[in-house]
């Protein structure tokens, strides 16, 4: 497709969502919405830029929740990651983690995985942001399309302090 054709036919479908998710090459892309002065290539995040692009999908379509994934470009291989979600009333930002990439594939849909998982058992907000970017993380160190983790893994790592210290 061409911008203007994802355009087209990604906004007839929004009525449909309720919890989008996605990043700010996305909204620009596909809906002309940009993310303020943020530059992913020199690992700058303008949080109020993301924050103003969650608030304008939510204005444009009337969505319920917003994800938008953050990669901050240290290198290909070294990102630091992390997450902002809107809930219509407030925003939420994940700690960032900082991963050197196995493999990038996968890594979107570990968080669209996680963050489903985690709304749909009740989780608040902010654990449920922590637990899609913590899946997400974990993705990035795996070779494959898939994670090969488990929740309590995920959880293990959302709720620590992320030293790497070895935990028994």
């Amino acid at each position: 497709w061409t911008p203007e054709k994802a355009s087209q036919v990604m906004s007839k479908l929004m009525e449909y969502v309720d919890v989008v998710i996605g990043n700010e090459e996305d909204a620009e892309k596909v809906f002309g919405i940009k993310a303020g002065s943020t530059d992913v290539t020199s690992g700058q995040i303008d949080q109020e830029g993301y924050q103003q692009v969650a608030r304008k999908l939510v204005e444009r379509f009337g969505f319920e929740k917003v994800a938008i994934t953050l990669r901050e470009s240290i290198s290909a291989s070294d990102n630091n990651w992390s997450a902002l979600f809107y809930d219509g009333r407030e925003f939420y930002r994940s700690r960032v983690y900082k991963v050197h990439i196995v493999d990038r594939v996968g890594g979107g849909d570990s968080f669209g995985g996680g963050l489903i998982y985690s709304l749909l058992t009740g989780k608040t907000p902010q654990d449920a942001l922590e637990f899609a970017v913590a899946a997400s993380a974990l993705k990035h160190s795996i070779f494959g399309d898939f994670n090969l983790v488990s929740a309590a893994e995920v959880e293990t790592l959302a709720g620590g302090d992320g030293s790497g210290r070895v935990q028994r």
